[in-house]
C-alpha cells in the first residue's frame, strides 16, 4: 500500500515542540490515483509574510496543516534545531500549549521566519 509522509510539529511530554514523520496510508482511490481517507477540515486561511518576517516563540492555537505555496519558511525549535520548507512542502502544526500550562517562551512553542528574497505565501487548513 502507498503512503504519504506527514511531517508533524507536536508538543512532546516535556512540553517542548519537536518534529516527527508519520506515514498516512493512501488506502482509497485507484492504482493510478491513490488517496488518503478524507481528513477533517474546518477552514482555509491564506497568509503572505513579507521579506524579513520572523515571529517570536509561540504555540499553535489549534492543530492545522500548513502548506508553503511560494517562498521559503523556516521553523525553529527550543533545542536550536530548525527545518526549512519550500513550495509544495507541508507540515501538520499541532504543538499546542499543554493543558494547564502557562506559556513559557523558554520552553514552549516554535518560531517561524520567511527565508530568502521572495515573500512567503502559506495556506493553513484548520482541522
Amino acid at each position: 500500500m502507498s503512503t504519504f509522509t506527514r511531517v508533524v510539529l507536536f508538543t512532546d511530554t516535556d512540553g517542548r515542540a519537536r518534529f516527527r514523520e508519520e506515514a498516512l496510508e493512501l488506502s482509497e482511490g485507484t492504482p493510478a490515483a491513490r488517496l488518503s481517507p478524507v481528513l477533517p477540515a474546518t477552514g482555509l486561511q491564506l497568509r503572505e509574510s513579507p521579506v524579513g518576517f520572523r515571529s517570536e516563540f509561540h504555540c499553535t492555537g489549534a492543530p492545522q496543516w500548513l502548506f508553503v505555496l511560494r517562498g521559503r519558511m523556516e521553523i525553529g525549535l527550543q533545542d536550536g534545531s530548525s527545518r526549512v520548507f519550500g513550495p509544495g512542502e507541508h507540515f501538520y502544526s499541532a504543538d499546542t500549549l499543554p493543558v494547564g500550562a502557562t506559556f513559557d517562551p523558554t520552553v514552549h512553542g516554535h518560531w517561524s521566519r520567511q527565508v530568502g528574497d521572495e515573500p512567503l505565501v502559506t495556506a493553513f487548513v484548520r482541522g
